[in-house]
């Protein structure tokens, strides 16, 4: 069996902690482990392959988190995706390199399963469903009326009635005092050939388009699918795709402590507290403060006489949010993305496949940077059209390529790279190189970049 991992997801509900280039799969939330590093170690135990299904920036930080567990790496494949279209395209392409014989489970990457013993007891009665032709779902026993879900109604034992969308609050009551409604965990278990036989029937345009992608496709370990090829795939759920539409559908109840952590209500729920059911954080002082959700990265944060709240502060953004409100932070990373800003996409830390960076000062004409490569990697050979750049190196020794000239830069020696000229950064040491960048110039986006060459296979 195969654990399909869908890592598509933004998290944009768990701003500022999640952004665009670090989603909340990949931010170490619980015992310094990842969602998405738990979701692994949890499916080896049922899988014996895993096929990772992300796009390019996510993909290393997959990789990085799969190196910190030391776990064999033989069986894990990558399916890269240049523009996301949604799960039922994401998992027809990861079906269509796969016998029709065997078989997948498909999860997400960023939910929560406490109950590991019920889990594997669920996998097991899905398996025997989905070796008789079944397409299954896993059909979450609802402990309350949650309108952020979809539900699944089921008719007796097994059986699928039908599928609804996120309801009001009245509607959602109804569903949890019926009995027999589940939420939609988005987790799944089918043989490929027949998850892609009701593709082709109930969504035969999905299934057209992503064949022929999957066929124009560069295979590998890593799989890359061509842009053009993505996007003329129709974008679509698999709910919406099959799920509704197939009468070979069945939910398999499952009670096996699973959240989606899909706000920071959720959050709070799952996260250690002190004994006036405070989360617990070494920088936080509280005076006569009760049931908060504090989340801070590295400032004190100290509250007085304040109750239900949410408290996050990330060193570039601060969010305080009343309990029971923070699904509207949706609407604050829309508004950010309206005013162009940077924020609901990067961190002051930003992770590459060479190492990091961290923003120490960003201020109209210039940017102050930590930058860390690590041993034997290097930056894409590049040139930037409206910043110069300054290096100083800490610690470790940099080879320093401008233009024509390589030269190897040592602590406490620096370098200058005018605006225009072509330059590369690389570590040929056995330590992290780190230096201090600071760039000058009217504008220093991120996106003022051109590879000319790039070991990472970046656009």
């Amino acid at each position: 069996m195969i654990n399909i991992i869908l890592c598509g997801g933004s998290g944009t509900r768990l701003w500022p902690i999640s952004r665009t280039l670090m989603p909340k799969q990949f931010v170490k939330l619980f015992d310094n482990k990842s969602l998405f590093q738990l979701t692994l170690k949890r499916n080896l135990l049922v899988c014996n392959k895993q096929l990772i299904i992300s796009n390019q920036e996510q993909y290393f930080l997959a990789l990085d988190q799969i190196n910190e567990l030391n776990l064999d790496q033989s069986a894990i494949r990558y399916f890269l995706e240049p523009a996301p279209r949604n799960t039922a395209p994401a998992i027809a392409l990861a079906c269509f390199g796969l016998d029709k014989d065997e078989i997948v489970l498909v999860t997400p990457s960023d939910h929560l399963i406490k109950k590991e013993k019920e889990y594997k007891e669920a996998i097991n009665i899905a398996l025997d469903l989905a070796n008789k032709d079944f397409l299954v779902t896993f059909g979450i026993k609802p402990t309350f009326a949650e309108v952020g879900f979809g539900y699944i109604e089921s008719a007796n034992k097994y059986d699928v009635k039908a599928f609804y969308e996120k309801p009001d609050f009245a509607t959602a009551q109804r569903y949890v005092d019926a009995g027999n409604f589940y939420w939609n965990s988005g987790m799944f278990m089918f043989k490929a050939g027949v998850f892609l036989e009701e593709l082709k029937k109930y969504s035969p345009d999905i299934y057209e388009s992503t064949k022929i992608a999957f066929d124009n496709a560069n295979k590998d370990i890593i799989i890359r699918i061509g842009y053009d090829d993505m996007i003329a795939i129709p974008e679509n759920s698999i709910d919406y795709a099959v799920m509704e539409k197939s009468n070979k559908v069945k939910v398999v109840p499952a009670d096996i402590g699973w959240s989606d952590l899909g706000s920071f209500d959720s959050l709070y729920d799952e996260l250690p507290k002190d004994d006036n059911q405070n989360t617990i954080s070494q920088n936080h002082i509280s005076i006569n403060s009760k049931n908060n959700l504090i989340y801070t990265e590295k400032r004190k944060v100290a509250t007085i006489d304040i109750e239900d709240l949410v408290v996050v502060d990330t060193g570039d953004a601060l969010l305080l949010s009343k309990k029971g409100s923070t699904q509207k932070v949706k609407q604050v990373v829309q508004k950010l993305k309206d005013e162009n800003s940077d924020l609901h996409n990067v961190h002051l830390t930003g992770y590459r496949p060479w190492g990091n960076y961290t923003v120490l000062e960003n201020t109209p004409g210039y940017k102050i940077k930590t930058i860390v490569v690590n041993p034997g990697k290097r930056l894409s050979l590049q040139k930037h059209f409206h910043r110069n750049e300054h290096w100083v190196v800490v610690s470790g020794s940099a080879t320093v390529t401008v233009g024509n000239e390589t030269r190897l830069v040592r602590p406490n020696e620096s370098t200058y790279i005018k605006m225009g000229e072509t330059h590369r950064l690389a570590n040929d040491g056995k330590i992290p190189v780190v230096l201090i960048e600071v760039q000058v110039g009217e504008y220093t986006g991120e996106d003022d970049i051109i590879r000319i060459e790039d070991d990472f296979k970046r656009d």
